[in-house]
C-alpha cells in the first residue's frame, strides 16, 4: 500500500505550510495557524477580525543534520469588547507548538531541557551542536531551572542575613532555603519584630543560619524556641582569620625569643585562608 507523505506532518501540529525554501544550510519554512479565531488574553472573547500580520522565527528539530527555521505568520486580532481595554492583542500559539515569546518550539524546548539534565552546561552545548541544535551552556541552565518543579514542602533549614537596597542609607533582610539553595523572601527592614512575625508563619523551620548579629538571633529565640540557631559558614571564617592574626601577635609577645623560621609557612597558609573566604564570600 502506498501511503503519501505530507510535508505539514512534520512540523508541530495545527500549522498550515504555506512556503518552504533552502537558504546558507538552512531548512525554512513558513507556516500559519489553521485556527480562524482567537480569544482576547484579556477578557477571552473571540475574535476573527485581523488587523494585521507579523512574522516569527522560532527554532524547530534538524532535519538529516540541516537546520530548520519556522517563520510562524502570526496575527493581530482586534477585540471586539466594547469594555476590554486591550483593543488589538496578537495571536498566541498552543503550547504543544510554541509558546508565548519563545524562540523554539515546543518539542525542540523539550529536547533542550533534557540535554541539561542528562549533561549540565558545557558538555551538553557541545553535544547540541553536533546534534545541529546550536544552544549555549546559559541557555541550556536557564531551561533546567525555568521548567523545574518548585518543591511545596514546608521549610526546614533557612539562613537569615541583611542585604542593601542602599549601601549606607537603606537595608533589608534575606531569607533564603539552604536545601533548595533558593532566595525564599525580602523582608523591607532588618528590624525584629518583622523577622520574628515572618518566623512565626512559618512554625516548622528547625535550623536557622544567621549571623553573630543579636537582632536576628532576638528574633529567633521569640519565634521559634526550639530551633537550632548556627552561624553562617562565612561568619565563622571571617572570625577564625580575624582571630588568628591576633593570636599570632599575643604569642610573639609573650615568646620574643621563639624560633621564626616558619613565619613564611605561616604567612603562606594566612594568605591561603583569606583566598578561601573571599570564595566564599562569592559562591
Amino acid at each position: 500500500m502506498v501511503r503519501h507523505l505530507r510535508l505539514s506532518s512534520l512540523i508541530p501540529a495545527g500549522l498550515v505550510v504555506e512556503a518552504i525554501a533552502e537558504n546558507e544550510g538552512v531548512i525554512i519554512i513558513t507556516a500559519r495557524s489553521g485556527t480562524p479565531a482567537r480569544p482576547c488574553p484579556l477578557c477571552r472573547r473571540v475574535s476573527s477580525r485581523v488587523h494585521s500580520r507579523y512574522v516569527r522565527r522560532v527554532s524547530d528539530l534538524p532535519c538529516s543534520g540541516t537546520k530548520v527555521e519556522l517563520r510562524l505568520v502570526a496575527r493581530r486580532f482586534v477585540c471586539d469588547a466594547p469594555l476590554c481595554r486591550r483593543r488589538i492583542f496578537a495571536e498566541r500559539f498552543d503550547d504543544s507548538v510554541v509558546t508565548e515569546r519563545s524562540r523554539r518550539t515546543s518539542r525542540l524546548e523539550c529536547i533542550v531541557h533534557h540535554l541539561g539534565l542528562a549533561l549540565g552546561g558545557r558538555p551538553a552545548a557541545s553535544f547540541a551542536k553536533r546534534l545541529m541544535v546550536p544552544v549555549s551552556n546559559d541557555t541550556l541552565l536557564r531551561v533546567v531551572r525555568r521548567r523545574a518543579c518548585l518543591r511545596t514542602d514546608p521549610l526546614k533549614i533557612v539562613g537569615i542575613d541583611d542585604w542593601a537596597y542602599r549601601r549606607n542609607h537603606r537595608y533589608g533582610t534575606i531569607v533564603c532555603d539552604l536545601e533548595r539553595r533558593r532566595i525564599v523572601t525580602l523582608l523591607p527592614d532588618r528590624e525584629v519584630t518583622t523577622v520574628e512575625a515572618w518566623l512565626a508563619d512559618h512554625p516548622g523551620i528547625e535550623t536557622v543560619s544567621r549571623d553573630r548579629g543579636g537582632g536576628y538571633g532576638e528574633a529567633t529565640a521569640k519565634a521559634l524556641p526550639n530551633a537550632v540557631q548556627v552561624a553562617d559558614r562565612w561568619h565563622l571564617m571571617e572570625n577564625a582569620s580575624a582571630a588568628f592574626p591576633r593570636r599570632r601577635s599575643q604569642v610573639d609577645a609573650d615568646n620574643p625569643n621563639c624560633d621564626r623560621r616558619y613565619d613564611d609557612q605561616s604567612r603562606l597558609a594566612h594568605l591561603r585562608r583569606e583566598a578561601a573566604i573571599r570564595r566564599l564570600s562569592a559562591a
